[in-house]
């Protein structure tokens, strides 16, 4: 069968095409970016146009890069960002330009709910957290999270709230656009800690909704990762160069999906994500939680299952900063004046690779030099929206390489931080499995094994797994089957990276130095951010 997967994230979709039948295989993928709009009091948002316009200019040129027809397309879903908001109208139209999940407008709202109470823990009201976590042991602990965006519009555009039919994440306007059906994931419900992830009782928590101050009528219908939202709309199709009626499945989040397209499905699978943003995850049959380190267990895309997960909010993300701020800028990226990826001939496919061989040539610890990737503030292991990126101990020896390399060391330290706070309540496994953009070099794919100590496995097509394990569970629908099983079945290992001994005391020292920095400097970034 062939599935197309629109795998959206924070500033481009990769729409891709499948073909599943006792393996699956990537037959074409076409790539379209669209705007990040930051503005100064913290936003972070989108435009649905240029969602739309990215979607229709990928799916038609699928069919140029393969001999696939638009009528021979079996099922198709998303794979998006999570935890944005968009308010629609009646008719599922945007009121306003989405929020993303940067978005920390909603700060004052935030205080303003969890700051107030006699007891408090973490700066949160006691009183809610229990509330909260005795329904779905999660809780909201940051600005950034949905609620917070959605209380910000109810207080400063009061006439676009008054305007909003229903609530919906990423996901849900995308698929309500292609069915003119309104749903909800459950996995995007929960982002919004207004889910009850208790046994019989999955679904909307009228208590919660109700100390949120959120309107019940602004909650759409909940609905299964795997179900099937409806048939693509004849304007839909139109736009997109497909056949109306095509199936479109639930799909849902990004973190919901990678654990499946990573063929980490099983419970005590940990996997490792860096893209724009990176994480630690541990696939469970049961729900867990670390309130002081913000890790909670989110819904996979199967119920009853569950992603024990840890996020860093700029990974891949402070990398591509340090391309363009200390590589392209410039000296470094430039051999002979010419760039490298001007050449065609070049053995180098990208920036990224070319970058890595030069890091590469850095011993390992940058000599001496340490980075922190807190770009755009910080959750796990510690919540704090004023943390920053900071270079630590250079030296008048050191050099851009050096610092390059400390990006990639300092992303690996963060990730086995998180690693480890995870094994503060539950058992990871090793091998863990890198996937990501990150995962597609193998200089960091060895860094990463050599500061973890684990066995690190990549797997085929590691830059699609979110979309892979999306095409799995629209296989599952479409078949009846288990998509657990599925990806047991069809995800296979690339390579294997063992840790290098050699490397282990210098990286334990920058490690344990590493550790420090947030909680010598968080005064500071208060003065400084605050």
């Amino acid at each position: 069968m062939y599935i197309i997967i629109y795998d959206f994230g924070t500033s481009c979709v990769k729409t891709c095409l499948f073909h599943i039948d006792s393996g699956i295989e990537l037959l074409a993928s076409s790539s379209a970016s669209y705007g990040l709009y930051i503005t100064k009091d913290g936003g972070a948002e989108q435009d649905t146009e240029e969602w739309w316009a990215a979607l229709c200019s990928t799916t038609r040129d699928l069919f140029l890069k393969s001999d696939v027809l638009p009528k021979e397309i079996a099922g198709m879903a998303f794979c998006t960002q999570i935890q944005g908001t968009v308010l629609v109208d009646a008719n599922g139209n945007a009121l306003r330009r989405p929020m993303n999940y940067l978005d920390q407008k909603g700060i004052k709202e935030y205080e303003d709910c969890m700051g107030r109470g006699i007891i408090k823990v973490f700066g949160c009201s006691l009183y809610k957290l229990i509330r909260n976590l005795s329904v779905n042991y999660a809780a909201s602990t940051s600005a950034k999270d949905p609620v917070w965006k959605y209380k910000w519009v109810e207080k400063h555009e009061p006439e676009v709230f008054a305007r909003t039919d229903k609530w919906l994440d990423i996901n849900e306007y995308l698929a309500g656009r292609c069915t003119g059906r309104i749903i909800r994931t459950a996995d995007t419900a929960f982002a919004t800690f207004l889910y009850d992830t208790r046994k019989g009782k999955e679904g909307w928590n009228k208590g919660l909704v109700k100390m949120y101050g959120v309107k019940p009528e602004h909650l759409p219908e909940i609905i299964e990762s795997t179900d099937l939202v409806g048939g693509l709309t004849r304007k839909a199709a139109d736009d997109l160069g497909l056949v109306a009626g095509i199936p479109v499945f639930g799909g849902g989040g990004d973190t919901t999906f990678v654990s499946i397209g990573a063929g980490s499905a099983r419970p005590g699978r940990t996997h490792i994500y860096v893209g724009t943003s990176g994480w630690v995850s541990t696939f469970m049959d049961h729900q867990a939680f670390d309130l002081r380190s913000t890790i909670t267990g989110v819904l996979s895309a199967k119920r009853g299952y569950f992603n024990y997960y840890a996020e860093l909010e700029t990974a891949g993300k402070c990398f591509d900063w340090a391309l363009k701020h200390l590589a392209l800028d410039e000296v470094g990226i430039y051999l002979k004046k010419t760039k490298v990826t001007d050449d065609l001939e070049s053995r180098y496919t990208s920036l990224y690779e070319y970058l890595c061989e030069e890091i590469a040539q850095v011993p390992p610890g940058a000599n001496g030099v340490i980075f922190t990737p807190w770009m755009h503030g910080n959750r796990c292991p510690f919540g704090d929206s004023n943390a920053a990126g900071m270079f630590f101990n250079i030296r008048i020896e050191n050099g851009k390489k050096d610092m390059l390399r400390a990006v990639l060391e300092g992303i690996c330290y963060h990730l086995r931080w998180m690693l480890e706070r995870e094994d503060a309540k539950i058992t990871t496994s090793d091998p863990v499995r890198f996937v990501g953009g990150g995962s597609l070099s193998p200089v960091t794919c060895q860094m990463l094994a050599d500061i973890t100590g684990r066995t690190i496995e990549t797997v085929y097509h590691a830059q699609e797994v979110g979309a892979i394990g999306t095409a799995l569970a629209v296989a599952a629908g479409i078949k009846g089957t288990d998509v657990l099983q599925l990806s047991e079945q069809l995800v296979k290992v690339k390579q294997t990276y063992l840790p290098n001994a050699e490397n282990k005391e210098v990286y334990e020292r920058n490690y344990r130095v590493f550790q420090t920095l947030y909680r010598s400097n968080a005064a500071a970034f208060q003065k400084m951010n605050g």
